[in-house]
């Protein structure tokens, strides 16, 4: 397979990718979060980053045999000689976005996993104090420690 080839089959598969990183900000950006889609997702993506990190062993082994060297410079070599450095610069492209897009999607489940841990830290602490006093009346302050 020629280069040019080869970066397009990388190119499509980069963008699938992307396109599954794209539905799962989407996921993450309702408020009641499907955890039954992200695993999905989840497991699409795994699928997609293995076969990327194939693709990728290929075009570099090959990059290496004809001997251009290692590293993006190499690369760029590679793709100026086989005449398809704008296919490279393209996936270079799209590998910066889906790369920008999972980190954007992983700071959004540590939010919502940090302020999770806050409301179960909440209720935890809030279980442990009486609510209610042996009367049936509410006991006022009783969380003021947790409200402020």
């Amino acid at each position: 397979m020629s280069l040019a080839k080869h970066l397009e089959t990388q190119q499509r598969t980069l963008q699938q990718l992307i396109d599954l990183l794209e539905q799962e900000r989407l996921a993450l950006s309702v408020a009641k979060v499907d955890g039954e889609r992200l695993a999905e997702l989840a497991e699409a993506k795994q699928a997609l980053l293995a076969e990327l990190d194939r693709l990728e062993s290929q075009r570099h082994s090959a990059q290496l045999k004809l001997g251009y060297g290692d590293g993006n410079r190499g690369a760029e070599r590679a793709a100026t000689d086989a005449g398809c450095l704008p296919a490279w610069q393209n996936l270079r492209e799209l590998a910066l976005r889906a790369k920008q897009l999972n980190e954007f999607n992983g700071d959004n489940i540590r939010n919502r996993m940090s302020h999770n841990q806050r409301i179960l830290n909440f209720l935890h602490e809030a279980a442990g104090h009486s609510l209610y006093g042996p009367d049936g009346r509410s006991r006022r302050g009783s969380l003021s420690g947790l409200t402020g």
